[in-house]
């Protein structure tokens, strides 16, 4: 298995489509960390990147996220990649509880990315 996390630093990246890297953690049989690596963010708005169909050839199956639109959401669930948000901290410590059964999806987005037409848009989370 793969698991994807928009990364900025080593933490999560609230913003999905904005994030400096996703770090990709390869899992193996016995469900641990086998192999990280990290792919370079394309540029603008994640739910109009190619960001989705590269992860998909990755072979990634799971992403964990901080926020994103429902465009991005939509986007990957598409690609046959399932999406948690509302995770934050530590990407290994993130991944490593996702292996162990620990994180869930907040079920909440960023609403203000439906209609945005501005390319350098803000997620404000109250």
């Amino acid at each position: 298995m793969k698991i994807a996390i928009p990364t900025r630093g080593k933490v999560v990246d609230d913003h999905f489509g904005h994030c400096e890297v996703y770090t990709i953690f390869t899992t193996d049989e016995n469900q641990k960390i086998s192999h990280s690596e990290t792919l370079p963010s394309p540029q603008g708005c994640g739910c109009k990147s190619n960001i989705a169909s590269v992860l998909q050839q990755m072979g990634v199956s799971v992403l964990l996220a901080g926020n994103m639109g429902n465009g991005a959401l939509n986007v990957l669930t598409r690609h046959q990649i399932q999406v948690l948000r509302g995770n934050s901290g530590d990407v290994r410590q993130l991944a490593e509880a996702f292996l162990q059964g620990k994180v869930g999806d907040s079920g909440e987005g960023c609403r203000e990315h439906e209609h945005h037409t501005d390319a350098n848009h803000q997620c404000n989370h109250a």
